[in-house]
């Protein structure tokens, strides 16, 4: 794993968990509804993007 590898997992780690957190704030108080789905789907997309760097 490279440097670039490396770099790109701590960002995605705090992407992730930014979003985690944006989503549970979400949820508690659903101003607009379309936005807890489109955090969900951002967050799975960072799980699986995470998921192939770490089986690369």
């Amino acid at each position: 794993m490279d440097k670039k590898e490396k770099k790109r997992l701590e960002v995605l780690q705090q992407k992730i968990s930014k979003l985690q957190q944006l989503l549970t704030g979400a949820k508690k108080q659903p101003d607009d509804p379309a936005e807890v789905p489109r955090l969900e789907k951002e967050l799975a997309a960072a799980h699986a993007e995470l998921a192939a760097l770490k089986k690369a």
